[in-house]
């Protein structure tokens, strides 16, 4: 799987987990980059996440990097918030997620 397709696996994977938290999340830009070590192949994101700051929306971004997101044939090896931003009721937030291919 090429790591645009793992992209938008992960962008429909955090959609569906903000909607069962009852939040509306929306991706106006996400980047995938193809990646390997000398054991592991995988994919680098960067996402913009928006969203409607209260109604949890603090608390579930914070409980995201140990989220149990759906990726299947990936496993998210890491996912780190870093940086946030509110405007107001809008909240924006980047995150830089690693996934690596699950053998």
């Amino acid at each position: 799987m090429s790591g645009l397709e793992v992209g938008a696996r992960l962008r429909r994977a955090l959609a569906r987990h903000a909607r069962r938290c009852g939040l509306d999340v929306t991706i106006p830009s996400s980047s995938t980059t193809r990646w390997a070590s000398a054991t592991f192949t995988g994919a680098r994101h960067e996402l913009v996440l928006a969203l409607t700051a209260g109604d949890g929306a603090e608390c579930w971004l914070a409980d995201l990097p140990e989220a149990e997101l759906a990726l299947p044939g990936h496993l998210i090896a890491d996912l780190k918030i870093v940086r946030m931003r509110q405007d107001g009721t809008a909240l924006s937030a980047t995150l830089e997620v690693l996934t690596v291919e699950d053998r």
